[in-house]
């Protein structure tokens, strides 16, 4: 292999690890200490990304539902003391009316 191919090549490689290791930015939740909560309990399975992305048309009852489905369908933890709470935090800062 040519000198100038090889040094093409390692400059691909290279470029490609830093991409790869490269830390997504992390998403911030809206909200104060209640972020936390739903951090906690919705990050333990998935990103938060999808509070944010799910947003723009989810109303409380639409939360509630997926709250229970997560709890009921795909086992997470929390525990029924926890529902409103979340609800209510979802509603409040990514809810539509």
């Amino acid at each position: 292999m040519h000198a100038g191919c090889k040094r093409a090549m390692a400059v691909a490689v290279l470029a490609f690890a830093a991409l790869a290791g490269a830390e997504e930015p992390k998403v911030e939740l809206k909200g104060g200490p209640e972020s936390d909560r739903v951090r906690g309990h919705c990050s333990a399975c998935h990103s938060v990304d999808y509070i944010q992305m799910n947003s723009p048309f989810m109303k409380r009852a639409t939360w509630e539902a997926e709250v229970r489905k997560m709890i009921k369908a795909m086992g997470a933890p929390i525990p029924e003391s926890e529902v409103g709470p979340l609800v209510d935090y979802l509603t409040k800062y990514y809810g539509v009316e």
